[in-house]
This record gives structure tokens, C-alpha cells and sequence, in this order.
């Protein structure tokens, strides 16, 4: 498959899936290429950025994309949905719930966070919740690449959901349950004492040699996702077995 990452501004991670850091709150996008189908994981923090990814995707790939996973469900990794008409939406079990009661505050939060006030009402007014709950696993066969949604949460929030992409070097996409570019981020949201347990089962996905990808900074190793393991679980007073 001849994806030209680099030409649209996007880092390739494999011959089948790339990312992109986003400006302002370096929130990653990623991208699988399957043969029939395309999957993209978080689709930005408002309507605009996510026109610009889909735009992105269909130069890239010369097709629209049909799939979205959400990693969880902040602004800055949800709000861009209603730029991809027809998509087919993942979540965690439970997140669609949660995104419906808590669309104000979303929207406020957003505005907090520095997204502009007509942005934020827009995208939550069009707000698009998932409507495929991924409880354990979910395969999704893209054509040529079977893509594995794994519920491995909670941690960061109570509905953490990760994108595991075989291939000859493994990629798994963590949200933000992996930040490389600042601690890692436990908002009253958050599910401290079973964030470790969430980074055993990464791991567990992905194992020594995969690249994982976090929400917030640059590609890592499995070593600095066992870091952060053990700065999380003694930060939260958590046994470290």
C-alpha cells in the first residue's frame, strides 16, 4: 500500500497506519489503510480540525473514511466527529451514555481549555456519539488488515478504549492512558487506582517490540509505557505487582 504520510504533514508508523499531532493541545489522530475501509482514532477537538483530517485522509488515501474509535471521551478527542458524515463510531461501552448527559460540560470544558466559544458550540451541538460499544474486543477487518478495538480501561477515564494494528512492527494506539509530552493528565474523571491495571493490558497487546502511540506526544517504546506504570502506581499508591 503506497500511503504518502510524510506529503500531508503525517508520521508513518507502518505500511498501513500513521498519526498526526495536532497543534495547540498535541492530540494525536491516527489513521489504518485497509483495502476497503478506513479507520481514523480521535477525530480532533472541533468541527474545523476535523474537516482538515478528513480532508487529510481522502488525499492520503484516496477514499473516505467509513470508520472512527474514540480512545475516551474528552473534547480534544471527540469533537471533530461531525465532520465525517456516515462514519460508523466506537467507543468503549458506556461512553455514549456519558457524552449525551455530559455534552454542557464538555462544551465548557472545552471553552476552559482554550477552544473558541462558537467552535465549541458548534461541535457540541453536532455532537456524534458511538454507536458501536466495544464491552471486551472488537475486530474490524479494513480489508488486508484486521484492526483489534480493546476496552482496556478504566484509567485515564472510565472508558478507555485501545487500537491495536498488527503488522511487522505492531502499533498500538493508548489515548491518553500513555502521555509523552507531560505527566500524564487525572481529572476528576479519572479511575487512579485501576490506571496501572489498564497499562498491564497495553502491554499485554502490544508486547516488547510494538510502537505505542499515546494522545499527547511522541511515539514510544514498551519501556517507557512500564515507566509510567510504575511513576502512576506510586503517584496513586497502587501495588506495583
Amino acid at each position: 500500500m503506497d500511503v504518502r504520510w510524510e506529503e500531508q504533514g503525517w508520521e508513518e508508523l507502518s505500511g498501513r497506519s500513521g498519526r498526526r499531532r495536532l497543534p495547540v493541545w498535541d492530540c494525536t489522530a491516527g489513521l489504518v489503510v485497509g483495502d476497503d475501509s478506513v479507520l481514523l482514532i480521535d477525530p480532533g477537538s472541533c468541527v474545523r480540525e476535523g474537516v482538515e483530517l478528513r480532508e487529510q485522509a481522502e488525499r492520503l488515501t484516496g477514499r473516505r473514511v467509513t470508520h472512527i474509535a474514540f480512545t475516551h471521551g474528552h473534547f480534544d478527542h471527540v469533537l471533530g466527529a461531525a465532520a465525517f458524515a456516515g462514519a460508523e463510531v466506537f467507543g468503549a461501552v458506556g461512553l455514549d451514555g456519558v457524552l449525551a448527559r455530559d455534552v454542557d460540560e464538555l462544551r465548557e470544558g472545552a471553552v476552559r481549555q482554550g477552544l473558541a466559544e462558537d467552535e465549541a458550540a458548534e461541535a457540541a451541538d453536532a455532537l456524534v456519539l458511538p454507536r458501536h460499544p466495544v464491552s471486551g474486543e472488537w475486530t474490524l477487518d479494513l480489508g488486508g488488515v484486521q484492526v483489534l478495538l480493546a476496552n482496556v480501561g478504566p484509567g485515564h477515564t472510565g472508558h478507555d478504549l485501545a487500537v491495536f494494528v498488527p503488522g511487522d512492527r505492531e502499533v498500538v494506539f493508548c489515548g491518553d492512558l500513555v502521555e509523552e509530552s507531560g505527566a500524564p493528565q487525572a481529572g476528576p474523571d479519572a479511575v487512579p487506582g485501576q490506571w496501572p491495571a489498564a497499562l498491564d493490558r497495553l502491554l499485554s497487546l502490544g508486547g516488547e517490540d510494538a510502537l505505542y502511540v499515546p494522545g499527547h506526544g511522541a511515539v514510544v517504546d514498551a519501556a517507557f509505557v512500564r515507566g509510567q506504570r510504575a511513576t502512576l502506581a506510586a503517584r496513586f499508591g497502587v501495588s506495583q505487582a
